[in-house]
């Protein structure tokens, strides 16, 4: 079999192309300790609401400084769970003050859910046992619709809920 000049130049090329991104990422890995982002906090997703953030009192939005807010979100079954309003009705619209810090915490008890905030950066990936957050500034006012964007099951599509940033 006889090889071309050119294509031992290119088969040279490529293996020690690869060769070079193996032993880098080899050197990263092992003797530097890199390791892929993780989440930091765990839970245990058939007992979600033992944890303090996530529980029926603590969800939806929370001032915790001045113009500072955090959003405790659980999704579950084709559906974000807010709070509940005085009636005891599930909560499917929260206001936040335009320019405010807002920090996104949001976890799922039953399968991989999607967060995105339309309209914005905001977008997480929800996986049981892990608690997301994402931390933003919502400068514009305007009504943000929160989805999924990971197929959960039939009842996807309704999986949505509305962020209103207000002056």
């Amino acid at each position: 079999m006889h090889v071309h000049k050119y294509e031992k130049i290119w088969l040279t090329f490529g293996i020690g192309s690869l060769l070079v991104f193996l032993i880098v990422l080899g050197w990263g890995a092992f003797y530097q300790g890199t390791q892929p982002p993780s989440c930091l906090v765990t839970l245990n997703p058939q007992n979600v609401q033992a944890h303090n953030s996530f529980k029926e009192e603590n969800l939806g939005v929370q001032q915790v400084g001045e113009n500072e807010y955090v959003v405790n979100v659980l999704a579950s079954a084709f559906n974000y769970d807010l709070g509940k309003d005085e009636e005891g009705a599930p909560v499917k619209k929260i206001r936040i003050p335009a320019g405010a810090n807002v920090t996104f915490q949001a976890t799922t008890s039953d399968v991989v859910h999607g967060f995105h905030l339309s309209g914005t950066n905001v977008n997480m990936m929800l996986e049981p046992g892990y608690i997301s957050d994402y931390e933003t500034t919502l400068d514009n006012p305007g009504e943000y619709t929160l989805v999924c964007n990971e197929y959960c099951g039939v009842g996807h599509h309704m999986m949505s809920a509305i962020v209103e940033v207000y002056e």
